[in-house]
């Protein structure tokens, strides 16, 4: 008989293509996007400028994503340690590297934009709803963290419980592990990057 194949991987690595990366809430900002890739003015000098957002931001997301346990305990480690959305972070580095990247009146539009949807609708509202929730499964601890821990901008030293740390979390359960990179599915993101900077190059190319 046959081994059956599983649909849902990839070479052993959870299949980076996934139904809800396909959903159609997302058509409107790929729509966007494609008209600031046509309509920007994008140059090798944009690029080099750009490009260390966009891989400080793809560095920091799989920093995160490495550490990040959902629902099963609370993540302060890694990155986690100095800011409570370290993938938000990383996401937006990505993206204002990429709209300096593209460069022209278009982008620094678009820069403008997502400031303002990400810092007066989509941050506060996601941030609210994540904090009803661990509230209700960790109490205390996790309010002592959201007190301490800035949503967005790092703070100086990484943080400890004043209560201590959890005695359950082991040395091996507070570092990096490839397990949970691929279960959150960031090689996804990481490919995506990479297809973004091969189309901006192009587009460079075209200019």
């Amino acid at each position: 008989m046959a081994p059956s194949v599983r649909l849902d991987t990839f070479g052993g690595v959870r299949n980076p293509i996934r139904s809800k990366n396909l959903n159609p809430r997302f058509i409107p900002g790929a729509v966007l996007a494609a008209l600031l890739l046509v309509w920007s003015q994008p140059s090798w000098a944009s690029v080099a400028w750009g490009l260390p957002f966009v891989l400080a931001g793809a560095g920091v997301r799989v920093w995160a994503v490495g550490y990040l346990v959902k629902t099963a305990r609370l993540t302060t480690t890694g990155p986690y340690a100095y800011v409570r959305h370290p993938l938000y972070l990383g996401t937006l580095l990505i993206g204002f590297g990429a709209l300096i990247m593209l460069g022209g009146a278009a982008a620094g539009l678009g820069a403008v934009l997502l400031s303002i949807w990400f810092g007066f609708a989509y941050l506060p509202r996601k941030d609210q709803t994540e904090a009803d929730r661990l509230i209700a499964l960790y109490g205390a601890r996790y309010a002592e963290y959201r007190e301490d821990v800035p949503a967005l901008f790092p703070r100086a030293s990484r943080w400890r419980s004043v209560n201590g740390g959890d005695p359950a979390q082991s040395c091996r359960e507070e570092s990096w592990q490839f397990n949970r990179f691929d279960t959150n599915n960031e090689l996804g993101t990481l490919l995506a990057v990479v297809a973004l900077l091969g189309l901006v190059c192009v587009r460079v190319l075209l200019v």
